[in-house]
């Protein structure tokens, strides 16, 4: 029997690099899918709209749909989303010495 590794466990949840810079602009506070756009340079809305749909399913963050017209939807992280703070602040840190 094979034993999952817990870093490719990881990379399933988090996916792709989008996710991570998703993940940047969403330890800044709740932000709506164009703030999102918006900040996160060279992101296409079909590939911010798949990076949000991914996170969503797998915990990360929360959808909330508001409804005014037109709708209005803000994303958040979640619990299990903020735990992952330190990690992305230990690869920023990484990067600043290494890159």
């Amino acid at each position: 029997m094979e034993i999952p590794c817990s870093i490719e466990k990881t990379l399933d949840i988090i996916g792709n690099k989008w996710s991570f810079l998703v993940l940047r602009e969403l330890f800044e506070g709740t932000k709506r899918f164009n703030e999102l756009r918006r900040s996160i340079e060279g992101i296409s809305p079909n590939s911010l709209t798949t990076t949000l749909k991914h996170l969503e399913k797998r915990g990360i963050i929360i959808r909330t749909a508001i409804p005014t017209v037109p709708i209005t939807v803000e994303y958040s992280l979640t619990e299990k989303g903020e735990s992952f703070h330190s990690v992305l602040k230990e690869m920023k840190k990484w990067a600043a010495e290494w890159a």
